[in-house]
């Protein structure tokens, strides 16, 4: 199915390029220092540890350039460029609404893959997760470059490190190599400052070398199964939804068509216009969507109305509330929201001592969907809504499934 069959949608390669702009945030300015950080140290010890008087060392020293360059050129463009928003009160064909979310906050249908994000406040193409270190989503247009700065940066770490490392060996032991050493090893000089800058980079190297390998390896698989990871939370709640037929994921084109789609273009863009998608023989455009909505109204139906019985101020670590309630806080950059006695609150979601769910802002269904406030809170706070035969009060789920 190609683009035309969902409705005229305008060029979108650009709908969210920002240029340098999108750098000026806490997130990017914070990596692009700690890059710099060890890029300048490793340097620094590198023309020591092997001088660029040599061919080995020019070419040492060209290479681990090189890495430097690629972390943050595709940085860059995955902030840059951005993920993809779906225009504003974007509406597809009459035939295919019904079978695409809609959006109230953007005021218009959510293309297949789309998802909004709070912190972006639009709906983003084939959104995978909000990343803080770039100052956006990584979606449909930026997901190659994402992809290549968490593979380039772990690769110009091991560099970094291993002359970092070698470097602080000699330096620390230079004394006892200039009087018992060959004099064939590197003369490495540090100054107290120096010495504490290098050692602070060797210890991010390090830390980045672990954190965004794990993360490069996370979003590997995503292009591996051409899945998202919104995606396989969809996948794999399908499993347990009770229905006649097993949910097919209708995005895995196979292995190298998978990798092709996102890591390799001809035009420089990818193959999709992040409205409509290759899918298996067999698939339908909408089969995903038709799923997540059926698993939200699955979702509604299990949810619970809760009251607020006790005042919290929406802080990620709350010590008035408890220990446990402040230790085994949810592993999630997800909002918490303040509660005040009285308040009514709509939950679809339990782990431990939290909850998970919406805030309801006015009384008027109408607005319920406008105005309302989503995150956790401490289950503590709260008490289940009672009717009037004693049973938990769902009242307000039911209103609007009526």
């Amino acid at each position: 199915m190609d683009a035309q069959t969902l409705g005229s949608q305008p060029d979108c390669h650009y709908s969210s390029y920002s240029g340098p702009s999108r750098l000026l945030h806490w997130g990017p300015l914070i990596a692009i220092a700690i890059i710099l950080w060890i890029s300048i140290f490793t340097v620094y010890c590198d023309l020591m540890y092997w001088p660029v008087d040599t061919i080995g060392g020019a070419v040492n020293l060209i290479i681990f350039v090189t890495w430097v360059i690629l972390v943050f050129y595709h940085h860059y463009l995955a902030s840059a460029l951005g993920p993809g928003f779906i225009p504003l009160k974007w509406t597809p064909k009459p035939a295919h609404q019904e079978y695409l979310q809609y959006c109230k906050v953007c005021q218009g249908y959510k293309a297949p893959r789309s998802h909004h994000c709070r912190k972006c406040n639009r709906c983003v193409m084939k959104m995978d997760h909000h990343c803080p270190w770039i100052n956006t989503c990584c979606g449909h247009f930026n997901h190659a470059n994402f992809t290549y700065f968490l593979f380039f940066a772990p690769i110009g770490c091991i560099h970094a490190f291993y002359i970092l490392a070698r470097s602080l060996y000699y330096g620390l032991n230079l004394r006892w190599y200039l009087q018992h050493g060959t004099g064939m090893e590197p003369r490495i000089y540090f100054t107290f400052y120096t010495l504490v800058g290098s050692m602070f980079a060797i210890g991010l190297a390090f830390g980045i070398i672990i954190s965004v390998g794990v993360l490069f390896v996370v979003q590997a698989k995503s292009v591996w199964y051409n899945k998202t990871g919104i995606e396989e939370w969809i996948d794999r709640k399908s499993t347990y939804r009770d229905r006649e037929e097993d949910f097919i994921y209708p995005y895995d084109l196979g292995r190298w068509r998978n990798i092709r789609q996102v890591l390799f273009t001809s035009s420089g863009w990818p193959k999709s216009d992040g409205f409509s998608w290759e899918v298996k023989d067999g698939c339908g455009q909408f089969d995903l969507t038709v799923e997540q909505k059926l698993q939200k109204v699955e979702k509604q139906e299990r949810a619970t109305e809760y009251v607020g019985v006790r005042r919290y101020a929406g802080t990620f670590f709350p010590i008035t509330q408890g220990l446990c309630v402040c230790c085994c806080f949810p592993w999630s950059d997800e909002s918490r929201i303040p509660i005040d006695v009285g308040d009514k609150l709509v939950v679809t979601r339990w782990r431990n001592h939290w909850l998970y769910g919406d805030k309801i802002l006015t009384p008027s269904e109408d607005d319920i969907s406008y105005r309302r406030v989503r995150g956790w809170f401490p289950r503590r706070c709260v008490e289940e809504a009672m009717s009037e035969d004693g049973a938990g009060d769902t009242g307000l789920i039911t209103k609007k499934k009526k």
